[in-house]
């Protein structure tokens, strides 16, 4: 059975996921440790806010798989735009059995499949599934692939030291166009996210000018989840004056106290990669101001100048994932099932509402009238050329009567 989450589910999906974490030891499973001990402490708060609209409607969307009273899998999901026309898989927990690894393996398939499948089949409004998974569960992948997900692109987490990141700040970044972000420049900041990814994966994210605006409602949660979480983000873009347009944008979450590494994210145009060096120092420099902490970004592999820069860094990779993604179609059920319909009842929407009565044929009656317009116009034309004819024409004023 697959129901949604409840209050006692709670420390026992914990223990499946700290055993998740020790096996496979990647900065997903730490980072949905982090969530679900938000969600053990507000849970009651948040299910109350998944009765109406607002931004944090769907950051609860848990789903369990139970099978005699006890927790067989979980699955986490969430919309990835303002849309809900992509959603993302965040996390699929399948809880180990005792069994044999001959029998547990097919086990565990079946379980995270029902928990996908039921996900497909309940939200409707989603077009496009995504998610991200390390390159070394084997188990997770084969999971995936099961379930029609392809690869989109790979993706490489980077870490940059704090010697190297003094060392960066020390430079002075050539950036004078520097701006802060805000709703206004939302149009900028959506052309520079088309241009930075190839089609498909642009077609996948569908991303509209909307998800790059922030309301009140969600700056008033991202500033409480900022001030629980001990960090501050902060943001700005490069604005290229002649051609109108954003060409760079960072935005760093930077920890106040120094008890996780400050993270950052970072767009740059394809045709403006020589700004790495200057977006880079710009972001060490900010880092300065707070408690020494290591850099943590990622990469793609459709961006090459990004990897080479951060080789140049002798930046350490850490975490090696795959972004994969499928499309769900859904079918629209039919009220009456087709094998009962009986001729009778197809064609009754072919037969007349009233009773025929009979009247003359109006197709006979106009082509009977064609041959005598055209007897009428040939009379007219004969009697118009007689007229012509019967006029007298003058004679010249110069001519002479001949005897």
């Amino acid at each position: 059975m697959i129901r949604p989450i409840q209050y006692g589910d709670l420390e026992r999906i914990e223990q499946l996921t700290t055993q998740a974490t020790d096996t496979e030891c990647n900065s997903c499973s730490l980072t949905f440790i982090r969530q679900l001990q938000q969600v053990r402490r507000w849970y009651g708060l948040l299910m109350v806010l998944n009765w109406f609209p607002n931004p944090c409607q769907y950051d609860f969307c848990f789903y369990v798989a139970e099978q005699f009273q006890r927790l067989r899998g979980l699955i986490k999901v969430s919309p990835f735009n303002r849309t809900r026309s992509t959603w993302r898989v965040e996390q699929v927990l399948v809880a180990p059995d005792p069994s044999p690894a001959s029998i547990n393996k097919p086990a565990k398939l079946e379980t995270g499949s029902a928990l996908l499948r039921h996900c497909f089949e309940t939200i409707w409004e989603a077009r496009t599934w995504l998610l991200e998974v390390n390159i070394h569960n084997k188990d997770t992948l084969a999971l995936y692939r099961r379930n029609g997900f392809q690869p989109l692109a790979q993706l490489t987490y980077w870490s940059i030291s704090e010697q190297t990141l003094a060392k960066l700040g020390d430079r002075e970044p050539d950036l004078p166009n520097l701006l802060p972000v805000s709703n206004a420049d939302a149009q900028l900041l959506y052309q520079l996210d088309t241009a930075s990814m190839p089609p498909l994966v642009r077609q996948v994210f569908d991303r509209h000018i909307e998800d790059f605006k922030t309301g009140f409602m969600r700056s008033l949660v991202s500033t409480l989840q900022q001030w629980f979480n001990r960090t501050e983000v902060i943001n700005a873009y490069v604005f290229e004056s002649q051609r109108k347009a954003a060409i760079g944008y960072f935005q760093l979450t930077l920890c106040r106290d120094g008890s996780r590494a400050h993270e950052a994210q970072l767009t740059v145009h394809p045709a403006y990669t020589c700004l790495y060096p200057e977006l880079f120092s710009q972001m060490a420099r900010i880092t300065q101001q707070y408690p020494a902490q290591s850099l943590h970004l990622a990469s793609a592999d459709y961006q090459p100048e990004r990897e080479d820069y951060l080789e140049q860094l002798d930046a350490q990779r850490i975490e090696h994932t795959l972004l994969m993604s499928r499309s769900v179609w859904h079918k629209i059920r039919e009220a009456k099932k087709l094998e009962g319909l009986q001729l009778s009842e197809v064609l009754q929407g072919l037969q007349p509402a009233r009773t025929p009565i009979p009247s003359r044929m109006s197709w006979w009656e106009s082509l009977s009238q064609q041959p005598n317009a055209a007897s009428k116009t040939n009379g007219a034309n004969s009697s118009a050329k007689q007229k012509l004819k019967d006029k007298d024409i003058p004679p010249p004023a110069n001519s002479t009567d001949v005897e």
